[in-house]
């Protein structure tokens, strides 16, 4: 083959690359690969059960999760109250669906927030090196000291309770863990010779940390996203039981869980509990499955 045949084909190749015709099947093969994944599907499955019957809450039940009726406290499960009653007469069922808006509005909100300023600093920061790396380093080790607890009970006894001020708790001593991973990614990376490529023709640093580094490190930044939506999730539910979380007028998977604490409950009353634990159980899971698929998806050493 003659080195003008050679030229014709790179020059296709590269005619395709700009018109994002390559990057487009990579995206398809990896989004088929995701599908391939069956626990990645039943995770999808799950997680859209639960968070469309949260958002359409009041297409399936017309019950106020707020509403107290005191002519039927602690009532089992009905044909008129799905998953009963609990001790001052509100409907459990609506209770969870209308919980879960709170809950997956911090698990995920915080999530992402965290990720972000933590992909952003970490990224740069990991490629660029010097003394924004060191004060990044310093900051984010700052923040990861203090444990979550502690921050809860300051911020409580300063600001009150209040749904933000969980979601800033949360940010606060989540971005550091997704920052640290992302720099440890960047630093591996960087040396790569396709880089040194890049950096020889002059491209701008964001540019190469955000365009060409990044999306070979988003494998495992997609896994640590759902991790620490998860883990969020169940923090607002451990610091709702025990009264710490979001207030206990708004209803939210861990103020339902909340009676649990006394013992003839758990004794005696399970539906006041046990469906809720189900509910948190099954997102979580369906959470991790889907960030297993996002994994092996988008990891480019699994690629075929």
């Amino acid at each position: 083959m003659t080195s003008r045949s050679l030229n014709k084909k790179f020059d296709k190749i590269l005619a395709r690359e700009e018109a994002g015709q390559l990057s487009s099947k990579g995206g398809s093969r990896a989004l088929k690969k995701l599908f391939n994944n069956r626990l990645a599907v039943v995770g999808i499955l799950l997680f859209a059960i639960i968070l469309l019957t949260a958002i359409f809450a009041p297409l399936i039940t017309d019950a106020d999760p707020l509403k107290i009726d005191l002519r039927n406290l602690s009532k089992p499960p009905t044909a008129e109250h799905w998953f009963g009653t609990d001790k001052t007469g509100r409907d459990i069922l609506a209770r969870v669906l209308y919980g879960g808006r709170v809950s997956i509005l911090v698990g995920l909100g915080s999530g992402i927030i965290s990720a972000i300023i933590g992909v952003l600093i970490g990224a740069y920061t990991g490629y660029k090196g010097g003394w924004p790396d060191i004060i990044a380093l310093r900051v984010s080790e700052l923040f990861m000291s203090f444990p979550q607890i502690i921050l809860v009970l300051l911020l409580v006894s300063i600001i009150g309770q209040s749904l933000i001020n969980l979601m800033i708790i949360f940010v606060l001593t989540g971005w550091g863990g997704m920052y640290r991973m992302t720099r440890a990614r960047m630093l591996s990376l960087r040396e790569e010779e396709y880089v040194q490529a890049l950096r020889s023709f002059g491209l701008s640093t964001a540019s190469i940390c955000y365009k060409h580094i990044l999306p070979n490190a988003l494998g495992p930044i997609m896994v640590n996203i759902t991790l620490s939506t998860a883990a969020f999730i169940l923090a607002e539910a451990g610091l709702s039981f025990l009264g710490l979380g979001v207030p206990a007028s708004i209803p939210t998977w861990g103020n339902i869980l909340n009676v649990a604490q006394e013992i003839r409950v758990l004794q005696n009353f399970w539906w006041m509990w046990l469906p809720v634990g189900l509910v948190i159980c099954l997102f979580v899971l369906s959470v991790n499955f889907i960030g297993d698929g996002l994994r092996d998806a988008t990891d480019p050493s699994q690629q075929g």
